[in-house]
């Protein structure tokens, strides 16, 4: 594909990157669920997510192997918010990795109203995922890190930004992980009390 000025992308989501990294859930189970099992899933969810222009996915879409290449961008973008979930630097070859990724994404070169105007290299899957690995720079090196969580349930995993007031959401979805982890300790708290004798 010819290198192409003009195309204008929203602004990515801050938390766009972690939407990408959740398309892999249920990570602490057995079975992981898997949200992108061929390439048009992952032109699927770009469209919707980035609000890529038609024209642009269509382009994109005759690149081959997008599709390995971009679960391992996403499993770098994983890695390296769950790191900062719990506290800790992402490590250094994932910084790399995200970094030489955002070298081969196009660059977001002018603003306009409707979002960046930005060329277009050759089909790639940073080029593809080019809003997510913006949102993913943009998000490490801004304050709203502190605001990154990983969802309490060891079995969810899921990644997410903390916009509560007091900052301290500790899952995904309280009618999800949260009602899970409430059923729970009610359970395990009738367990524990003793039955009444009687007769």
């Amino acid at each position: 594909m010819p290198n192409r000025a003009g195309a204008v992308i929203p602004a990515p989501d801050d938390d766009l990157c972690l939407a990408f990294a959740n398309t892999r859930y249920w990570r602490g189970t057995a079975a992981p669920t898997e949200e992108l099992n061929e390439p048009g899933d992952l032109l699927r969810w770009a469209a919707k997510a980035e609000r890529l222009p038609p024209d642009l996915t269509a382009q994109l879409a005759q690149a081959a192997d997008l599709l390995d290449e971009a679960i391992a961008l996403r499993e770098t973008i994983h890695r390296c918010f769950a790191a900062t979930a719990s506290g800790l630097a992402p490590a250094d070859p994932d910084v790399a990795a995200l970094n030489a990724a955002l070298a081969a994404a196009p660059a977001r070169q002018r603003v306009r109203p409707a979002g960046w105007e930005v060329g277009w290299p050759e089909p790639s899957a940073a080029a593809l995922l080019a809003p997510v690995l913006w949102s993913a720079a943009d998000l490490l090196v801004r304050g709203r890190l502190a605001r990154v969580r990983q969802c309490a349930n060891p079995d969810c995993g899921w990644l997410f930004l903390d916009n509560s007031k007091g900052g301290n959401r500790r899952w995904c979805s309280m009618s999800a992980c949260g009602n899970r982890a409430k059923a729970h300790r009610h359970y395990l708290r009738q367990k524990d009390v003793p039955t009444a004798k009687g007769g």
